[in-house]
């Protein structure tokens, strides 16, 4: 599916979506609208690469050979920051391994390697100063790209770096290659480097002995974050980022491979801005035979995004930005007139005398009629782990159910009934596929079919509405909103935050069938 979509209110998208989303910036973004208030913004983009490929990565080949492949992929760098230059950009993203590839061994991936000098020592302008160093002639070109488009720019390589015997860390081969972000002002001078810590079977990188925590100033914003892909998942540098610094905007190379229910690109970059108020500006590899699509630049409000499953083609998505983000509302600082449904959940959360509960269902008595009829608890496979759910019945309800310490609660009223299977689902414990890290998870998907063996498949597509609260008992404060209706398309919950030591979800109408609303915790520490 392809689309490019914006806010909470389009009317329909792709999960990895790849229509053409409105470039928003006209200038230099002085000024935009945001949420009806008037407010100072910059002019984004992020770039999603069809890169060029090594037809075989594993063969050893010469630093010639791989400059020519190299370059194709800059070439096609260098056309889409003249457009953005057109278009008053003013910080441009591309995605991890766009320039050289992937799948490379250790040995057949170094002479694809830069030199990379610490940019903390040594302050360089590859542009202007060619010869300075040998091997480095992307890093060149990429700089000279930043002051021919006069804009930031973020790209991804591979970088090496001489190492001594003395170093202990020092890898039998002589030397650290590393998977790096590079940051370039519009002048062309080299601002910093990122090297990526959370390696995803990445054979052929290192990571760094001790974590970068990377924080460049810009004129136009302020400070932004920079980390890879994978990161998003760990407290380092991701969190550390955003929580101990004044970080508003995060930089986001990824090569990333979708997985439905709870882990598609865009699902996971918009969630990142929703839960830490940042601003975050991902853009990922394009290669739909490999599940990889979705990139965006997120707001904790809105989302221009691009997904797109049928078209082998790059994307351009630029967008205005405010300087400061607006953050969601949450119940501590609401006003204006209580929506009814949450009246009813405070009531539930604080023991409501009018509530009956048995093993799975809580009867209340009222005006509504609650299903009096408890559900089954089952069990089914999602994303590799045993989740523990029980149906969505009927056009209104309440369920709970409870995994280990967790336990989630569903308050729920649908304004028609769709024959398609919803389930709520709990899971808390170790992830141990594709990465090692522990998960609190609470989750409303609807199923592949109507059997409970189908729920947990990856669906895109849904026509169940729904209007719910969604919270949990979680024992972290890391806790991501995941947010997915038909088509790939984004949604922004109404409200989510704290009540009564349980984490909440609210969401009035959506614009599509729901395909996934999770609330997903990290407990970094029982990683």
């Amino acid at each position: 599916m392809v689309c490019i979509m914006s806010g909470a209110s389009s009317q329909l998208a792709f999960f990895l979506c790849g229509c053409y989303v409105a470039a928003l910036g006209v200038h230099t973004g002085e000024h935009c609208v945001a949420e009806h208030q008037e407010v100072e913004c910059y002019v984004a983009a992020v770039y999603e690469h069809q890169s060029i490929l090594s037809p075989n990565p594993l063969a050893l080949t010469s630093r010639k050979e791989a400059l020519e492949l190299m370059n194709q992929n800059l070439d096609i760098y260098e056309e889409q920051v003249m457009t953005a230059a057109q278009k008053g950009v003013q910080i441009i993203v591309f995605p991890e391994d766009g320039i050289h590839g992937f799948n490379f061994t250790r040995t057949s991936i170094y002479p694809f390697l830069d030199f990379m000098p610490s940019p903390r020592l040594v302050k360089w302008n590859p542009c202007l100063e060619p010869h300075r160093f040998n091997d480095t002639e992307v890093l060149q070109r990429l700089s000279c790209m930043a002051i021919k488009g006069e804009m930031f720019l973020v790209a991804n390589l591979g970088t090496k770096q001489p190492c001594h015997s003395s170093d202990p860390g020092c890898p039998n081969d002589g030397r650290y290659q590393f998977n790096t972000n590079v940051v370039f002002s519009s002048n062309g001078t080299l601002v910093d480097r990122y090297r990526k810590q959370n390696l995803y079977f990445e054979a052929a990188f290192d990571a760094p002995l001790k974590v970068d925590h990377i924080i460049f100033d810009t004129p136009f914003a302020g400070k932004f974050g920079v980390f890879t892909c994978f990161d998003i998942l760990f407290f380092d540098p991701a969190i550390r980022l955003v929580r101990d610094s004044e970080v508003k905007h995060i930089v986001y190379p990824t090569a990333w491979m979708n997985q439905l229910p709870l882990l598609a690109a865009i699902q996971i970059q918009s969630a990142f801005a929703i839960a830490f108020g940042v601003n975050f500006l991902a853009a990922n590899i394009h290669h739909q035979s490999l599940g990889m699509t979705g990139s965006g630049i997120h707001t904790p409000l809105k989302s221009f995004w691009h997904h797109d499953m049928e078209n082998s083609k790059g994307h351009l998505i630029i967008a205005q930005v405010a300087k400061n983000p607006l953050g969601l509302i949450g119940t501590e600082n609401a006003t204006g007139k209580m929506d009814p449904s949450h009246t009813k959940f405070l009531k539930i959360l604080a023991g409501d005398p009018y509530c009956e509960k048995d093993a799975q269902e809580v009867h209340c008595d009222g005006a509504t009629k609650w299903n009096m009829n408890a559900p089954p608890i089952f069990y089914s496979e999602m994303m590799y782990d045993n989740f523990t759910l029980v149906p969505v019945w009927g056009k209104e309800g309440y369920l709970r159910v409870c995994a280990n310490g967790l336990c989630c609660y569903l308050l729920y009223q649908r304004p028609t009934l769709s024959k398609e299977l919803y389930a709520l689902g709990v899971f808390d414990g170790l992830h141990t596929i594709h990465g090692t890290y522990y998960v609190q998870v609470c989750a409303l998907v609807k199923c592949g079919g109507l059997g409970f063996d189908t729920c947990g498949q990856e669906i895109t597509e849904a026509t169940g509405l729904f209007e719910f609260h969604l919270w949990g008992n979680f024992s972290t404060s890391y806790i991501f909103p995941l947010f997915l209706t038909s088509g790939m398309t984004l949604e922004t919950p109404d409200q989510l935050g704290w009540e009564n030591d349980h984490y909440f979800l609210r969401k009035g109408g959506l614009s599509s069938g729901l395909v996934t609303a999770a609330l997903y915790g990290r407990l970094y520490e029982r990683d």
